[in-house]
């Protein structure tokens, strides 16, 4: 992970935020871009210098962009635009996307599209650089003119006011903490305000994290999918290159990979292979699983090209071109991030609708090839993981909700200036709670599925299953009377989270 990221020089890369949001990487400005900042700023003031009103330099915003604003009246004007739009409400936003919110706009300041100071962009490198993360609320963004309220309230940070939390994570007024860090509150002059809340760095700094999230998980997948098909007796000769090949989907191919990858060498895939198998065809849940975990594959490989192209945009409104013309335009609008935001949740509840559908079938006597019923130690006296199974079921019924898109909706705002709007924020919002969802469905698999394991007993899982229940094993207990349940999901989860168990098959 990388320890420093330059901005300003080129783009930044998902790698870049993953490592400043969640890691704390030092963040420093380009001189080049400095410089540029500096240049497009001179254009600015001269705009702000001429008589005739030009949009957000010498007019009010929004409804109101007609309305000419005087020279003595416009520093209190940007200061105004900040403390009305920092209007979120609800619980706090976790630290590490305002993290990457707080980068993703430093970005786009740093272009020199934007025309603000050199002092502005320092700032953000500075407040980033110290740990100061601004106290972000909930709800307040609809995704367009981008996410204005988050970024307001980041802004207001910016401006000593408002509250932030430190780098020990305390709470504190704003103008305590930057003085605490000897970083000087910005006064923002004209263009300023506007520059700095025009943008979709919140719903692409979540989308960023999901990505690299999502990565890890699908991979994830495709361990526990192996763990199950071992473990009741599945094949793996419907995963051939050849059958894949006679579809050529990218994500399949690469999943079916994966499959034959950790079930090879499988003593008990092998003791079922032969003429005297009688079994003919697998469930869906089994057979399918390159099928569905491939296209969320391709579903995130499309994501991805859309972040990508996110990261290389200058988001503002008005913008100041190349040619140096101060231009309105709406490129703010959230669509692109948000469509892909709600793709990914649909890609995501499926993935795990199949995850519990496995689980399931190891837990019932009747479908999981002489496995005793839940997996229990006594039939009768213990219950086993039927539990866990209800846990997994619960957590799919959400994700099926969350999977409804929130970019179709759209509600009027600014006196219907701001008509159609794209609640990209609402979207990634409930990606992040649709991908721990997600995580713990295939943690409950994988707790099942080494457990199955475990009972087949003296059959030995192949080299890539059975490094997975070893190290499950690590914090679990195999087979035995019934235990309390829910710490071993929380233990199994976080293996999963981390990546300790897609890294413990690839080993």
């Amino acid at each position: 992970m990388n320890s420093s990221v330059t901005v300003g020089s080129q783009p930044l890369t998902p790698q870049d935020v993953v490592a400043v949001a969640r890691h704390d990487a030092r963040v420093t400005v380009d001189d080049d871009a400095l410089q540029r900042v500096a240049d497009t700023r001179a254009l600015i003031e001269a705009l702000a210098d001429d008589p005739q009103p030009h949009y957000g330099i010498s007019t009010g915003f929004g409804a109101l962009a007609t309305t000419f604003i005087a020279e003595d009246r416009r520093a209190q004007l940007q200061a105004s635009l900040i403390r009305s739009h920092a209007a979120g409400t609800g619980s706090e936003v976790e630290r590490e996307v305002v993290r990457a919110l707080m980068l993703l706009r430093l970005q786009t300041l740093s272009t020199g599209r934007t025309g603000v100071r050199p002092v502005v962009v320092e700032t953000y490198a500075a407040l980033l650089n110290a740990g100061i993360t601004p106290v972000v609320r909930e709800y307040g963004s609809l995704g367009c003119s981008g996410d204005l309220a988050p970024l307001s309230h980041v802004a207001l940070a910016v401006m000593g006011e408002g509250e932030v939390r430190d780098a020990a994570g305390d709470r504190r007024s704003a103008a305590d903490a930057l003085a605490a860090a000897g970083i000087a509150p910005v006064a923002l002059r004209e263009k300023e305000g506007l520059a700095l809340i025009n943008g979709t760095d919140g719903m692409l700094g979540m989308l960023l994290l999901a990505l690299h999230d999502l990565e890890m998980l699908l991979t994830t997948a495709d361990v526990s999918a192996a763990i199950s098909i071992e473990s009741q007796l599945g094949t793996d000769a419907v995963f051939a290159a050849d059958l894949m090949a006679l579809r050529p989907q990218l994500g399949q191919a690469a999943s079916a990979a994966n499959l034959r990858a950790f079930l090879a060498g499988s003593p008990i895939v092998a003791s079922h292979r032969g003429p005297e198998c009688t079994r003919v065809q697998d469930a869906y849940s089994l057979r399918c699983a390159p099928q569905v975990h491939g296209a969320a594959r391709d579903t995130m490989t499309h994501a991805a090209q859309v972040a990508e192209r996110e990261l290389a945009s200058a988001v503002d409104n008005p913008v100041v071109t190349v040619d140096g013309r101060v231009e309105s335009n709406g490129n703010f609008h959230g669509a692109p991030v948000a469509y892909v935001l709600d793709f990914l949740a649909i890609a995501v509840a499926d993935v795990a609708s199949m995850s519990e559908r496995r689980t399931d079938r190891a837990l019932d006597v009747a479908r999981s090839n002489g496995l005793p019923p839940f997996l229990a130690d006594e039939v009768g006296v213990d219950s086993g993981l039927m539990i866990a199974q209800y846990a997994a079921a619960g957590i799919v019924s959400e994700l099926k909700r969350l999977a409804a898109p929130a970019s179709v909706d759209s509600i009027p705002s600014s006196a219907m200036q701001e008509d159609h709007v794209s609640m990209g924020w609402a979207g990634a919002r409930k990606l992040r709670r649709s991908i721990d969802g997600l995580a713990r469905v295939l943690a409950i698999e994988v707790l099942t599925g080494c457990r199955a394991l475990d009972l087949r007993a003296p059959l030995e899982p192949a080299a890539a299953t059975g490094a997975v229940r070893d190290l499950v094993r690590t914090r679990v207990e195999g087979p035995g009377p019934d235990r309390f349940v829910s710490p071993e999901i929380e233990a199994v989860t976080e293996l999963v989270a981390s990546g300790a168990v897609a890294r413990a098959a690839l080993a």
